[in-house]
């Protein structure tokens, strides 16, 4: 394909001033594994003119050491919030030199997905959950190390240093997002202490999965900065006297949106809940540890829904019920769930009949079957 000849810059011809630091941001293939490395261009470098560039795919669980060359194509460009001035961040796909793509590059099969729906307007956004832990110590911030804090109760939009763990992070992750440019629309203190959330959306099309990419990059920098890590298991601690994390997917489309839009939705509903086992086999990462049927989660094996529930695997909000229009939110996805695997899975099943559903499992299949 002719996006993968990678752009010849000619070093020589460079001046020592006007470059801008273009951060190249990759998926690896290890779950959750954003990786980056930076490069000098010239400041006046436009979208269409990022080279293809590469990395060592050996040393991301994605190439053997002979042949370890992958290379990444940018995508989306965002002003870089921590470098300021006219730096950027380059979000790319990962493809292998003879054309195919790598396993963990869903955006590929995403973007072919939605481009039949575009019809349809599907609009997503997501409830990204997660836990701040320390960076030395595999345990949560707002936990003693080695034990437990008081329950669950004052933690959740809580105030006060001995209930709120991590508001200096979430704030910088916060103003660093919407420099970025990016649809952040909220975030607050989470259930157990050290747990947070923040929300991408409504985003049309493959832009959510774009976005939350890379606000999941923006909040590991963030960290970064505080000496803090990022948790995104679903279930970390594993007891029930702790809520787990997930990766709440809001869905709504033209039809759902517009007046009478409820019935599409119940529609909508009913699919869903008949490629249960097929979507969530591909929400997360130990996702059935969370999804027991109880802290607010539904149970893994059964499908169900309810207006204003919390325990059901799709909820539909009140003023949706109200208004008889508007989204649903899927509580199944975990926290390290991959975005274009379930806006892709979504607008499948409920608007081109499950067409690609098997294509997209397939690919998870391998995909998880190269983490061992």
């Amino acid at each position: 394909m002719d996006e993968l000849k990678s752009a010849v810059i000619d070093f020589s011809k460079r001046n020592t001033s006007n470059k801008l630091i273009a951060e190249y941001i990759w998926i690896g293939g290890n779950n959750i594994d954003i990786r980056s490395k930076c490069m000098v261009l010239p400041d006046d470098t436009k979208f269409e003119d990022l080279p293809v560039w590469n990395y060592d795919g050996s040393s991301t669980n994605q190439a053997k050491g002979h042949d370890s060359e992958v290379l990444m194509v940018p995508r989306r460009v965002y002003p870089d919030p921590f470098r300021m001035g006219k730096h950027i961040l380059v979000l790319c796909d990962t493809w292998y030199p003879d054309g195919s793509r790598t396993n963990t590059n869903f955006r590929a099969l995403c973007e072919e997905v939605l481009k039949h729906c575009e019809d349809e307007e599907p609009f997503f956004g997501v409830e990204q959950q997660f836990i701040f832990y320390r960076k030395f110590h595999q345990w949560p911030l707002g936990f003693p190390i080695g034990g437990y804090p008081k329950p669950q109760g004052p933690y959740y939009c809580g105030t006060g240093a001995d209930v709120n763990i991590g508001r200096m992070i979430m704030d910088t992750h916060y103003r660093a997002c919407l420099h970025a440019g990016l649809s952040i629309s909220g975030n607050n203190a989470e259930v157990m202490p050290g747990q947070w959330e923040f929300s991408v959306g409504p985003c049309k099309g493959i832009d959510m999965g774009d976005q939350l990419w890379m606000a999941r990059y923006i909040l590991l920098r963030s960290a970064e900065l505080f000496g803090a890590t990022v948790n995104w298991d679903p279930k970390p601690v594993t007891s029930d006297d702790w809520n787990g994390s997930g990766g709440l997917l809001n869905y709504s489309t033209r039809v759902s949106r517009a007046e009478g839009g409820y019935a599409a939705l119940l529609e909508y509903i009913k699919k869903l809940e008949g490629k249960h086992l097929e979507y969530i086999f591909m929400s997360g990462i130990n996702n059935q540890n969370r999804l027991n049927g109880k802290n607010e989660s539904s149970d893994w094996h059964y499908f169900s829904f309810g207006v204003a529930d919390r325990m059901a695997s799709v909820r539909i909000p009140k003023r949706t019920e109200q208004l008889q229009r508007g989204h649903v939110e899927d509580r199944r996805p975990a926290s390290n769930m991959d975005p274009y695997v379930m806006s892709a899975a979504i607008a499948d099943i409920t608007l081109r009949e499950s067409q690609h559903l098997e294509q997209i499992n397939e690919q998870y299949k391998r995909f998880l079957a190269k983490l061992g």
